[in-house]
């Protein structure tokens, strides 16, 4: 289904053709004066150049030749030479019309789908998920629903940290307070146990307690050092041991992440990378990339055009240990190895931004990654407190997510209670609900790239630019349907056959047939109507951004449309039934709208609040 905007531009180019001038000049863009026009043009003051024209005149041709247009009610010349455009109210209503019986919302699979492999999440294993985990869950899994919805193969990995250092200090650690285990005894030749010699508890216990000890412990750092190097050269013990770690850590993560709902296709990690090291590393120098500076093994990425210093790309250090550069470059060894993606998108914070720079300066000389392959990074601000630092306890240490997530439940278990509207029994399930959208819009409605303010009460209020009240304009729309549905039902059985026909094409939950969407009866069911109608333009260029935060900004407007509407006409009472099924119409489709967007932004609608 095309764009609004697209049979907009037909329209106007076809008047620029009639009046002599080229069609490239009939570029339309959404008016940012509402108060006078919908729509505007400025390719009169473009075309003055190539025609030796005033703008005016130009513009005043064009208007002429749209005179008897049935795309535009309106249109007119403004100031030095804009062309201001209304749509028609029965061109827009024949487009809501074809929307609403259109599957996709308007939203049409796109021609040139993509294989998008999405990098997001990236937790350590052995450690709690805390707020610092938050946005990269909440912003890819939000692309990975958009990118499907639009047609592409779109693949999630979740990217472990199960590697380096942390390990061999979990193993120390635990060496020392349970020396009698099997894995620390190299003559043990039997079967190790099937369970884990710990719980997910006692484990995110041993990290912190090890890190802190290797500060202060040279001895004890260079055990876990050498615990570090044995497993990865592996050590039969020392695997079985990292087994249970990722085994427990997984099971964890995943019902922490479900909570978000957030989910993963990939759960691959640092360590599926090490096999593809040795080679890479060997091709780098064989292909004269890879050279020793300083007793490190390094590549040069900068270019001649650097405005700022661009590191060399380390790759091995003196010791001959990798890094996480070399971690992920391999990493894209294996991707395109194993998935031949068409992009590679890297939610991560803002922070790592030269790191990454340099990897994909890297992969391109390299040859690891060919060069119609994108590499994209979609750097994130943090999410801080009210007092514009990072987001702490109370107590001051980094906040966990479950924590976060049971305290916004909390608070809207208090207020959907306060507010009498769900039955005890069903409060628990809808908080749940309501509180994820508040989380999630929270975030989502910022620029991902900026910095922003969490604060709970803004969040969870039923008012303003919120996930509540999202969803509170979904729940009266529902309301509104709901009701209909009941007086159509209390109506039938002194309707004939004619008029209930003619009723039941106005149904909600009509999946056969609509009615038709009038043309907007007021200023305010007007804006309603036009907002609908950019959907797709919405949803497609949030996407195509990578910012998920236009998509917000769209349900947001649409949700204060509909709710002026909503109080200025009096829908239910309405004794047109025309008018009145062709209200419901726009009103399902304005439910439909907002309930698909919401769906590619992660999360639902209850069906009472």
């Amino acid at each position: 289904m095309k764009m609004i905007l697209a049979i907009i531009q037909q329209e106007l180019a076809a008047g620029f053709a009639r009046a002599g001038y080229d069609e490239k000049y009939a570029v339309a863009t959404v008016s940012n004066r509402p108060d006078l026009c919908e729509y505007q043009c400025n390719g009169a003051m473009a075309a003055k150049k190539e025609y030796g024209k005033a703008p005016r005149e130009i513009a005043q041709d064009i208007v002429n030749a749209l005179a008897d247009s049935e795309v535009f009610s309106e249109v007119s010349v403004a100031g030095p030479g804009f062309i201001n455009l209304k749509i028609a109210d029965a061109k827009l209503a024949e487009y809501l019309s074809i929307m609403a019986e259109d599957p996709e919302l308007s939203v049409s699979p796109v021609y040139a789908k993509r294989k998008i492999l999405i990098d997001y999440g990236g937790p350590n294993v052995a450690k709690p998920l805390h707020v610092g985990h938050l946005r990269s869950a909440i912003i890819g899994e939000s692309l990975k629903r958009m990118g499907r919805r639009l047609g592409h193969e779109v693949l999630g990995d979740i990217h472990l940290g199960d590697w380096g250092l942390q390990m061999g200090l979990i193993m120390t650690e635990l060496q020392e307070r349970k020396p009698e285990l099997p894995y620390f005894d190299d003559s043990f030749t039997g079967e190790y146990p099937a369970e884990a010699p710990f719980t997910i508890g006692e484990l995110e216990e041993i990290y912190p307690a090890a890190s802190a000890r290797s500060k202060e412990d040279e001895e004890y750092r260079a055990r876990a050092l050498e615990a570090t190097h044995m497993l990865q050269e592996g050590k039969r013990g020392y695997r079985a041991l990292w087994e249970h770690i990722i085994n427990v850590s997984v099971t964890d993560l995943k019902k922490n992440y479900e909570k978000l709902d957030v989910s993963f296709d990939l759960w691959k990690s640092e360590s599926d990378a090490q096999p593809y090291i040795p080679d890479m590393v060997q091709k780098m120098k064989d292909d004269g990339y890879a050279y020793m500076d300083q007793g490190a093994l390094v590549v040069d990425v900068a270019r001649e055009d650097d405005t700022k210093e661009v590191p060399p790309c380390i790759l091995l250090k003196s010791d001959g240990a990798s890094l996480y550069t070399t971690t992920d470059l391999a990493t894209l060894v294996e991707r395109m190895k194993l998935f031949a993606p068409d992009e590679v998108l890297y939610v991560v914070d803002k922070r790592q931004e030269m790191h990454f720079e340099q990897v994909f300066r890297c992969a391109r000389k390299t040859g690891i990654v060919p060069d119609d392959v994108r590499l994209t990074f979609l750097g994130f601000g943090t999410m801080n407190g009210k007092d514009g630092k990072p987001f702490k306890t109370r107590e001051g240490g980094v906040m966990r997510l479950e924590t976060l997530i049971a305290d916004i439940n909390q608070e809207m278990y208090q207020k959907i209670v306060e507010n009498r509207s769900v039955r005890d029994k069903d409060a628990d399930d809808t908080a749940r609900i309501v509180g994820l959208s508040a989380l999630k819009y929270g975030d989502l409605s910022n620029q991902a790239s900026k910095d922003y303010i969490f604060d709970i009460d803004r969040f969870t209020s039923f008012e303003g630019n919120t996930g509540p009240y999202i969803l509170y304009t979904i729940v009266r729309i529902k309301s509104i349907l709901s009701r209909y549905q009941e007086e159509l039902a209390a109506g039938a059985g002194c309707m004939d056959a004619e008029s209930s026909a003619a009723a039941g094409a106005g149904s909600a939950d009509n999946t056969q047939s609509f009615a038709a969407v009038l043309p907007a009866a007021s200023d305010v069911e007007k804006t309603l109507q036009l907002q609908l109608s950019r959907y797709n333009e919405a949803y497609m260029g949030a996407f195509s951004d990578r910012a998920p935060h236009r998509l917000c900004a769209y349900i947001y407007e649409l949700s204060n449309n509909f709710n002026s509407f909503y109080h200025a006409t009096k829908i239910l009472s309405e004794e047109n039934q025309e008018q009145k099924r062709a209200w419901i119409s726009l009103l399902e489709l304005t439910r439909k709208v907002l309930e698909d967007a919401i769906d590619g932004l992660g999360f639902s609608a209850p069906e009472r609040m």
